[in-house]
């Protein structure tokens, strides 16, 4: 039998032994609203009563005060508790109306003729007042008639109250009695119903509920702490207890399916978190190179499941180069041309080797796994790639994470290109149009910073000047002129490399800082320079301009002199050169001691 046919059947007859113990219940409350109202009569008669007693003495005394003082207000004390007299007597007669008992009944008409005799003496009485024989109306009021008919009063009130509560109490009691013997019925009734649903209950969570609970407590508890790993046995029965086992494989189902989509958005969280921390940093770095850092850096915290690596297309736009790379992809190739890559081409990411629904790039390879190459645009401008790659037979090209990769490419796009302008500008600003060396505002930029830093380290400083400069402007053009300067400012950067910074200094002059080097080094560094721009032969268009020469003065500090005038120094040795016929190295010091024979 299943439970619910039992239920049903315990149900039935909890409900008929309820119904009756319901119906003792409402039985009792009415006997108990019997009560109820027994007690209310008997307090509102005995109230009656006591107040008409009291009204009546007031109002004698009200009307023999005005008999012996004549004053106006008793008299209009005695008007109004005579009001309050006849409005009770209006009581008197809803009284009537009641079930009272004959005895009770003859009280009240006795109290009735009394207060009517009591009251036509007062009257006659306040009448011989209001006439002036105040004699006359004290005899009446303190007289045996008024004293007989106010007793007269007084005694069937009390009668009456005296019937009514011994009336009253009887029916209380009564109403008592039948209250309590309906509240027993019910009781038992109540006490009945109980004892068959705790046998019911007995047998029905003994038999065929806790022992089958008890054999999946463990399972209920692992399932309470969201262990759906546990594996719930299938339950056959055709009842309740087989049901709620059905329902616990979907809840477990359910939960699996709630921590599979939990991990996924917390996986989703955890990308966005890391794309953000990205692209502060992003907006933080300085170079090329801290970006590809960045990106190597936070690449494979977003996606530990795509290898990859970032190129970055050269200015001249014919390749793309290796920028960094991260968790070794299986394709590493370290420059293409942009041609190689059919998402360069179409300016929208591609997917290679992906079930082969599309064509690969040529520079992935066909038998590598599936790759992703999603272009680093700015303003409609490619300056870059992305390529990704599944690692460990985990796909991640799709879905979601396409969507990442896609907003990290965009990101780093708009990173790459705002360093790329910034070295623009940052090259317009220091940097000589003609030449491309480093310009004056550079040099003077290089000085100040040494002398507010207090930097005593040794620095050493060459004044370079192209001789007879102006002979290139006047027979071969300004054009030809340029292209001097050009050659002279290649020769000087091919001979300074990283020993120093060169610079232009106005004009054809060119000053070079040699940072740590004292004058002869930087002598040397100048012999250097005069002798490669002495034995390189120059041609413009066709026609040759001969041989050029330099004349170049050599200053050092501190060794000669401090920073703040090691250029003038430097420029003072140049002239000396010149004075002695160009085509000369001279150092500052060689021109003090010259100084100091002279003087």
């Amino acid at each position: 039998m299943r439970i619910s046919t039992i239920t049903n059947w315990a149900y039935g007859v909890t409900l008929l032994l309820t119904g009756l113990s319901g119906a003792a219940f409402i039985t009792s409350v009415r006997a108990a609203d019997q009560e109820r109202l027994a007690v209310q009569e008997h307090l509102t008669l005995d109230d009656f009563g006591e107040e008409l007693s009291i009204a009546a003495e007031k109002r004698s005394d009200e009307a023999r005060l005005y008999a012996m003082r004549g004053a106006a207000r008793h008299l209009a004390a005695f008007r109004a508790e005579e009001r309050d007299v006849r409005a009770r007597e209006k009581i008197i007669d809803r009284i009537h109306a009641l079930d009272l008992a004959p005895a009770e009944r003859a009280a009240l008409k006795e109290v009735e003729r009394n207060l009517d005799e009591l009251d036509t003496l007062e009257r006659t009485a306040i009448a011989s007042a209001q006439a002036g024989d105040a004699t006359a109306a004290q005899a009446v009021l303190f007289g045996p008639d008024h004293e007989r008919a106010q007793t007269g009063v007084l005694e069937p009130v009390n009668r009456f109250r005296a019937l009514a509560a011994t009336r009253t109490e009887t029916a209380l009691r009564e109403a008592r009695e039948r209250s309590d013997w309906y509240g027993r019925i019910a009781r038992g009734m109540l006490a009945i119903t109980a004892l068959l649903f705790l046998a019911v209950l007995y047998f029905v969570l003994r038999r065929r509920v806790a022992m089958p609970l008890m054999r999946m407590t463990g399972i209920l508890a692992r399932l309470a702490r969201q262990d759906y790993s546990v594996e719930v046995p299938q339950d056959r029965r055709r009842d309740e207890i087989g049901d709620m086992t059905n329902a616990i494989h979907v809840f477990r189902d359910n939960g699996l399916e709630r921590d599979r989509l939990e991990a996924e958005r917390a996986a989703d969280q955890r990308a966005k978190d890391t794309i953000l921390q990205m692209m502060h940093r992003l907006q933080a770095t300085e170079t090329q190179d801290e970006l590809a850092e960045v990106v190597a850096c936070f690449a494979p915290q977003t996606f530990p499941h795509l290898a990859g690596h970032l190129y970055v297309q050269n200015h001249t736009r014919t390749a793309l180069t290796l920028a960094s790379s991260w968790l070794d992809p299986a394709v590493s190739v370290h420059s293409f041309p942009p041609t190689e890559c059919w998402g360069l081409r179409r300016g929208r990411p591609h997917v290679s080797n992906h079930e082969h629904v599309d064509i690969p790039c040529p520079h992935v390879d066909e038998s590598a796994v599936a790759a992703l190459c999603v272009p680093l645009t700015a303003q409609g401008d490619t300056i870059g790639l992305l390529y990704f790659e599944e690692r460990d037979g985990i796909a991640g090209i799709g879905g979601a994470s396409r969507l990442y990769l896609e907003l990290m490419a965009e990101n780093i796009g708009l990173a790459l290109a705002n360093l790329r302008l910034r070295e623009q500008l940052t090259n317009l600003a220091i940097r000589d149009a003609l030449t491309g060396l480093l310009n004056r505002r550079s040099l003077d930029g290089t000085l100040n910073r040494r002398r507010q830093e207090g930097d005593s380290s040794p620095l050493a400083g060459l004044m370079i000047d192209i001789d007879h400069f102006k002979r290139f402007n006047d027979e071969f053009g300004h054009e030809a002129g340029d292209v001097v300067m050009q050659q002279v400012a290649a020769i000087m950067l091919d001979a300074v490399g990283d020993t120093g910074q060169v610079h232009r200094f106005g004009g054809e002059e060119f000053t070079v800082l040699m940072p740590g080097a004292d004058e002869t080094a930087a002598r040397e560094m100048g012999e250097r320079i005069r002798a490669r721009t002495a034995a390189t032969p120059l041609a413009y268009r066709g026609r040759v301009l001969g041989h050029i020469s330099v004349s170049i003065g050599v200053a050092a500090s501190p060794q000669d002199g401090p920073v703040a005038n090691l250029v003038a120094r430097a420029d003072a040795a140049l002239l000396e050169a010149k004075t002695r016929g160009r085509n000369l190295v001279i150092a500052a010091s060689g021109v003090d001691s010259l100084k100091s024979a002279a003087a």
